[in-house]
């Protein structure tokens, strides 16, 4: 099945046995060769979420295979290779407000307000006119907009795939509904602990833990997909197996596992990370954990975002826009570079590629990077407002 072409390169997708596999023709094929050896090899060597014949559904964070936005992560992948920067993702952070008070909360700098309705929907528009195939709405806690199950709705489904990130706070079984009546793709459920002693202390708030199993419940009820999200710190690290065996009894379809970074509330433990050992160790865990053919897949995002297969995303195929309309490289890099309340999405997306830090690649998370963080971060001058515009 084709799913690219243009005058110099052909993409064809290949579903067999419940994997897919890409091959390319035209004169691009060899230079493109790298990239599709990545791709396959994440396809050939780790199980998909579901399967049934005429359509694949790989993780929740790539469109179902096929379909129109799958064809537009393709080419956002083609435009990469021939060195044109495309916003793969582009998160929204759609309000400050949050029952939470996590000690780890990379946006608490982000101080009040919220983006309007109208903002927020243009901001969609113009992420998809520059070619972003996964809108993800954060927070806060996205689901304390009311009107979140109408922004989804606004996403243009044959061009991107919706995802929001929440606590389980307010994703009861009517917000459920509502977000897979308007086209919802998947949420992702933070957790922070296998267990609610630890997950609660983590939240800052007794009945954080019940929150987050019941909306995965209420999710689960509503036909959603099911991401567990898990931010990886040296204090969790040894508890990956006790957070699946929970995501297999919770029945998610995706244990996402991230990166805890050293900003917001934890600017001041930038000891308090994750080493290359442990990327080492949650690479294995991956592969270990999809050789399996049953049970959520895993999605170990320091390996993913890592130099053995696509490097860090920030600022080259991620932005996020904060709910006071700042648009960073990512969400957890305190650095804007202009705010969508004054000026066009793509001028703010051009300057960012400018910029020395996010013109060539990136092997690792920026934010983990001594030089990237001593250049950039630490000469944030004491008591400015975050975050720091460049």
């Amino acid at each position: 099945m084709r799913v690219y072409k243009n005058p110099l390169l052909t993409l064809n997708v290949e579903m067999k046995d419940g994997r897919v596999r890409l091959d390319a023709e035209g004169a691009l094929a060899l230079p493109a060769k790298p990239i599709l050896k990545k791709i396959n090899r994440v396809f050939a060597d780790e199980k998909p979420i579901l399967s049934d014949g005429e359509q694949l559904i790989f993780s929740t964070w790539i469109p179902p295979i096929p379909s129109t936005a799958f064809d537009r992560l393709i080419a956002a992948e083609v435009n990469w290779l021939l060195t044109r920067r495309i916003p793969d993702q582009t998160s929204i952070g759609i309000t400050t407000r949050c029952p939470n008070n996590c000690i780890h909360c990379g946006a608490s700098d982000v101080r009040g307000g919220e983006l309007p309705f109208s903002t927020v929907t243009s901001v969609i528009d113009q992420a998809l006119d520059l070619g972003t195939y996964l809108i993800s709405f954060d927070g806060g806690e996205p689901t304390m907009r009311k009107d979140l199950p109408q922004m989804v709705a606004h996403v243009d489904k044959s061009r991107a795939i919706a995802t929001s990130f929440t606590s389980g706070y307010g994703l009861s079984e009517s917000m459920a509904r509502e977000l897979a009546g308007a086209g919802m793709y998947a949420v992702r459920i933070s957790l922070d602990g296998a267990d609610a002693g630890e997950h609660d202390r983590m939240r800052g708030r007794s009945g954080a833990f019940s929150d987050a199993v019941n909306g995965i419940a209420a999710a689960r009820g509503s036909g959603l997909l099911v991401d567990m999200f898990v931010v990886v710190s040296p204090a969790n690290i040894d508890s990956l197996d006790e957070f699946y065996s929970l995501a297999c009894d919770l029945g998610v379809h995706e244990v996402s596992l991230y990166e805890i970074i050293a900003v917001g509330r934890w600017a001041e433990h930038e000891d308090e990370v994750i080493t290359k050992n442990d990327v080492v160790r949650l690479e294995k865990f991956q592969k270990r954990i999809n050789k399996q053919p049953d049970g959520p897949r895993v999605t170990a995002f320091p390996y993913f975002m890592g130099p053995a297969l696509f490097g860090c995303f920030a600022g080259r195929r991620w932005m996020h826009v904060t709910a006071t309309g700042d648009v960073l490289p990512c969400a957890y890099t305190p650095l804007s570079f202009g705010n969508v309340c004054e000026e066009p999405l793509g001028a703010i997306w051009k300057r960012i590629g400018k910029n020395p830090a996010y013109r060539g690649s990136a092997d690792y998370c920026m934010m983990r990077n001594p030089d990237f963080r001593k250049r950039y971060i630490h000469t944030i001058p004491e008591g400015a407002e975050m975050p720091y515009r460049v």
